[in-house]
């Protein structure tokens, strides 16, 4: 049997064939691979801003007793936690008759009385300011009702007022406070004058100048305990209210701005405590400076947060103990949220790397906000848009990409934290 002979047209076509196959295995071998990327789908959802820090609870008004003479300051008895009621002895001062005799001691006490009573009037002025406060504070809570009512304004409007009002209220309190502590500092600089000179007299026989409470309330801290030799003015006891706390944060300055009064507070006291709920009060219009633990210096300024809980849930706390905070900065129940770990910096302008038909497309966005997982979208993205997250240098515009591998359908929820 005769083999049949390849004609030279054939044995060209086969030639043509075997050099395009390996041309195109040349091709493939040195065509660039798809980057496989992980991406994340834009969601539409809740968005919580917070920022994160430790804070300390402060006794809301403290009275500080300190000697009104210059003598031998007995041993005070009361201990740290004591209560005390309004009138009740605290300590007691025997004074030394070379002081009392001096005319400069005389000129002290008399400077120190009008000191006093220049304090009451300003406390007296502040308690009249704090109450024409509160009284417009209610009429504009008033109006506001029935604005309300009429639907002419919304209820946050309202909410508003009605913080507004607890605060005013809260601040007349403390100022009432401070012109009853005025009043008392009056009558002991008062006392201390005219023991003076009964002592120069000779009408005074006891060597004894009793010290009473202010207030009543709790002994904070004992400050001179034990028998010394005391000068005008030395500190001997704290007292403050005990039910009347409140929790001081210092955050950093460039977060301060965000934090408006009325903002909702999470206070957290340690593993297995239940969490306590409070509202800030106050940002101090005051900065200050303090070394953080890697040894910058920071600007900070301290947020005061009321407690909005039962004082059943709080009533343990005292005055300085550390408590972890987060304060709600912003929050939006319908926002558009992409994963921070997407975005990137491109002409001073943020962006993403958008996944379309297989291939990477930058794409500039604008963001109104973000915390430490999420952004807010205010342009250029729309829910459903994948995105890659983590872009690293082999991105780039028009690049092929492959999601298969470790890819998330959706973004984690956010923890709130700014930092």
């Amino acid at each position: 049997m005769k083999r049949s002979k390849l004609t030279p047209w054939r044995r060209i076509g086969l030639y043509c064939l075997a050099g395009a196959a390996a041309l195109g295995a040349l091709i493939w071998a040195f065509m660039p691979r798809p980057v496989t990327v992980e991406t994340a789908v834009v969601s539409r959802g809740g968005f919580v801003k917070t920022v994160d820090e430790d804070g300390k609870t402060r006794a809301r008004e403290r009275y500080v007793v300190s000697a009104p003479i210059p003598g031998r300051l007995l041993r005070v008895a009361l201990k740290a936690g004591a209560p005390v009621e309004k009138g009740r002895l605290l300590a007691v001062i025997v004074p030394s008759a070379p002081g009392l005799l001096d005319v400069r001691t005389e000129r002290e006490l008399s400077a120190r009385l009008g000191t006093a009573q220049a304090e009451r009037r300003r406390a007296a002025a502040a308690v009249e300011r704090a109450r024409v406060a509160l009284e417009q504070a209610r009429a504009d809570l008033e109006h506001a009702r029935q604005l309300a009512e009429k639907g002419f304004i919304p209820p946050t409007q309202v909410e508003r007022d009605e913080r507004d009002v607890e605060g005013k209220s809260k601040e007349l309190s403390a100022e009432q406070f401070a012109l009853h502590a005025a009043g008392h500092q009056v009558e002991q600089a008062q006392a201390a004058l005219l023991r003076l000179k009964q002592e120069a007299e000779g009408k005074v026989s006891e060597q004894r100048f009793e010290i009473h409470s202010p207030v009543a309330g709790q002994v904070l801290r004992v400050i001179q305990e034990s028998e010394a030799v005391v000068a005008v003015g030395q500190p001997i006891l704290e007292i403050a209210d005990p039910t009347e706390l409140e929790v001081v944060i210092d955050v950093l300055t460039a977060d301060a701005g965000e934090i408006r009064p009325g903002a909702p507070v999470r206070l957290d006291r340690g593993e297995g405590e239940v969490p306590l709920e409070g509202k800030v009060r106050l940002v101090e219009p005051a900065a200050f400076t303090k070394i953080s633990a890697l040894g910058v210096e920071e600007q900070r300024v301290n947020v005061v947060v009321d407690f909005v809980s039962p004082i059943d849930l709080w009533r343990n706390l005292g005055d300085a103990h550390r408590i972890d905070a987060r304060i709600t900065m912003l929050s939006r129940d319908d926002a558009i949220k992409v994963p921070v770990s997407a975005l990137f910096r491109q002409q001073e302008q943020w962006a993403v790397f958008a996944v379309v038909d297989g291939r990477a497309r930058a794409r500039p966005i604008r963001i109104t906000a973000r915390n430490s997982r999420e952004a807010m979208v205010e342009d250029g993205l729309a829910p459903g848009d994948r995105v890659i997250v983590y872009p690293g240098d082999r991105i780039h515009e028009g690049v092929r990409v492959d999601a298969r591998a470790g890819h998330r359908d959706a973004p984690r929820a956010a923890s709130g934290q700014d930092r």
